[in-house]
């Protein structure tokens, strides 16, 4: 029997290999790869695709697993912390995009239905490619990201009312109030339903799936609650990725998020490719042809108004440094998936005609094809614009000078308030250091400073910022944010205004931790390779490697920008394994508990004689809270006894077997 889809995502994968190898080699993003493949396989190319129906069902599948996804890697406390972002940037977002795409609709003739429905389709932006980038990139969690993310939730709340007003739009409504009424009360229940899930009946699910030790057990539970929760959304009109996003919420409450996503994301990878891949197939490249003056010229314009909206709202509204707002404006700027649904829902109203729909889908691709440009370009733009001299007086009044300049002198200034800020101000607190706390979460200093903490609101690339914070006198500043570009532009402007100062840096890229000393920090500190520190570091502890050795080891690698991980050819690599051949041997240190059923219990060291009849030696004992070291022969072992030995691998795990230990 054929399986006619089968055929096409072995056409779809093939050509997606061919595209994307070729614009690896001319470093064109992927996603513009899969662009073009749709593109090509298409209806309005060479046709390759014939079942491009059930190739959209894929693809909205994609969509739920990116979502699902990007909500594990997330949580329910983050979403509370962003509310203010989702209900005031997302609805003042699509409030205004409405409003000026609507005028624009008015002024090229359109009837005032069709002028509101243009504004409905182009206040949406893309939540599957800015957030797939946002999280390839790791900046979801950056104060830009979080703006991003709270504007794109409410986009996705927001298309479910936009469906049900057309009908009023179109002048074919019977009782939109009423349909209304229905969907709030469903989206109570669904709320209601989610908290119990995440509080009794999720982790109840895992727990047990993982107890079981079968990964098919647990990766089928997995799935099986992203889509449950994602079809109860769906039944309640609201949209399966906003479910499939709510599901992963639930699921990053638990101990088994990690896991859970370490399972999901090659489907995820899988299956959003077929989504990209869709999209290219909606374009028709003779709108392109015929009319391309009028397709670029309203692309353009659809950018630049929302990036201008977005970017007022985020700086005016929400109070977001200029440069975290500009980050934003420059990744929402694009129209979205979800219009593509209100689109064919405005079609069948009779508020889209076909040959705007067409301009409409091409407008669409040609805006989220310059996506990945736009945000890759975009800390550049945003350094450049967010220093024009005419900003200042935003900038100032932004930061609120009527607070006292800080008079306080060889103290700590830590940057970013996130868990390593947090942890460096509790270690401060302790040891009695003067510090300052810079953060440009506007929601975050406000709650700290309810709470005595002497933090304050600004970028601190900014001159008026570090002069406040009496940059000059500081002794220590700490830049403990996840943005990397932030990271090089602050790190330049407290070297430039204070060039004595000891300044550490964190980075998550390698690539980055030369540029970070060329611009004037102290010491980079590299999360990933800190992490395999701290894993080699544990290891060579358990091989009894002297702990003066092991920090040689650990300072000759970080001295040298963390060469010997990325290249085990190199000089200290070969001098300092050299050193650990002297201790790496077959020995290692256990700690063995005494059960009830252990033939040790109540008899003397000296009777079991562990060292001649097992090849172990006993180094301490454990008892209660008492440890006794070096213990005599004449010490009685006891139930419960934790008794540590020193041997090879092989004879410490004879001993647990013939005397019933338990390791």
């Amino acid at each position: 029997m054929e399986i006619k889809i089968l055929n096409d995502i072995i056409v779809i994968f093939g050509l997606a290999i061919l595209v994307l190898y070729l614009f690896s080699k001319l470093r064109i993003p992927a996603i513009l790869g899969f662009f073009v493949t749709g593109a090509l396989a298409g209806p309005y190319g060479l046709q390759l695709v014939k079942n491009v129906h059930e190739v959209e069902v894929l693809a909205e599948i994609g969509v739920i697993l990116l979502l699902f996804s990007i909500g594990i890697e997330f949580s329910l406390g983050q979403l509370v912390k962003i509310k203010r972002l989702v209900l005031w940037g997302g609805g003042l977002q699509v409030v205004a995009t409405i409003i000026f795409a609507s005028l624009f609709g008015l002024l090229f003739g359109l009837p005032w239905g069709e002028s509101i429905f243009i504004g409905f389709l182009v206040a949406l932006s893309s939540t599957a490619i800015v957030l797939k980038i946002l999280q390839n990139s790791g900046e979801v969690n950056t104060p830009h990201g979080n703006n991003i993310l709270g504007i794109l939730i409410f986009q996705d709340i927001i298309i479910v009312p936009m469906l049900l007003l057309l009908p009023l739009l179109a002048g074919t409504s019977q009782n939109i109030f009423m349909d209304m009424g229905i969907l709030v009360i469903k989206g109570v229940v669904v709320l209601l339903l989610a908290i119990i899930a995440a509080k009794w009946v999720v982790p109840y699910i895992l727990h047990n799936s993982a107890k079981s030790k079968n990964s098919e057990l647990f990766l089928l539970s997995i799935i099986a609650i992203c889509l449950t929760i994602a079809w109860l959304t769906s039944q309640a009109g609201l949209s399966l990725a906003l479910g499939a996003f709510l599901a992963g919420l639930i699921i990053s409450e638990t101990e088994y998020s990690h896991q859970a996503l370490g399972n999901i994301i090659p489907f995820r990878d899988a299956f959003t490719s077929v989504f990209f891949v869709s999209i290219g197939m909606l374009l028709n490249i003779n709108v392109f042809l015929d009319i391309p003056l009028l397709v670029l010229g309203l692309t353009l314009l659809v950018i630049l108004i929302k990036i201008a909206l977005i970017i007022l709202i985020i700086l005016i509204f929400l109070k977001y440094p200029i440069r975290s707002a500009i980050l934003a404006g420059l990744s929402l700027a694009q129209i979205g998936e979800f219009s593509f649904i209100l689109s064919q829902a405005g079609i069948k109203n009779g508020l889209l005609a076909n040959n705007h729909y067409q301009i409409f889908i091409a407008v669409s691709i040609l805006s989220m094809t310059l996506t990945p440009y736009l945000i890759m370009f975009s800390p550049k733009i945003a350094g450049y614009i967010s220093n024009l001299p005419f900003l200042d007086t935003i900038r100032d009044k932004n930061f609120n000078e009527s607070e006292e300049k800080v008079t306080i002198t060889n103290h700590l200034i830590i940057v970013g308030f996130g868990l390593n800020g947090r942890h460096l101000k509790r270690v401060a607190e302790k040891t009695n250091i003067p510090y300052i706390v810079l953060e440009v979460n506007p929601e975050t200093v406000r709650t700290e400073k309810q709470k005595g903490t002497p933090i304050y609101y600004g970028d601190p690339s900014q001159d008026v910022i570090l002069e406040h914070v009496n940059i000059k006198e500081a002794r220590a500043a700490v830049i403990a944010i996840s943005d990397s570009a932030a990271t090089q532009r602050i790190v330049d402007a407290i070297r430039k205004r204070n060039p004595h100062m000891y300044i550490l840096a964190r980075t998550p890229y390698l690539q980055e931790v030369k540029t970070l000393y060329t611009l004037g920090a102290s010491e980079v500190i590299t999360q990933e390779y800190e992490t395999s520190i701290e894993i080699f570091y544990r290891v060579l502890v358990n091989y009894l490697v002297p702990q003066d050795e092991i920090e040689a080891i650990i300072h000759d690698i970080r001295s040298d920008g963390y060469e010997m991980l990325r290249d085990l050819s190199t000089d200290i690599q070969k001098e300092s394994t050299t050193k650990l051949d002297l201790y790496l041997s077959d020995v290692e240190i256990s700690t063995l508990r005494v059960i009830p059923s252990s033939f040790l219990v109540n008899k003397t060291l000296m009777e079991v004689n562990l060292r001649k009849n097992h090849g172990v030696t006993i180094l301490a004992l454990r008892r209660d809270k008492k440890m006794i070291p070096n213990p005599h022969g004449t010490t009685k072992i006891l139930e419960g006894d934790l008794i540590m030995v020193l041997g090879a691998p092989q004879d410490i795990s004879k001993v647990c077997f013939s005397c019933n230990l338990n390791a």
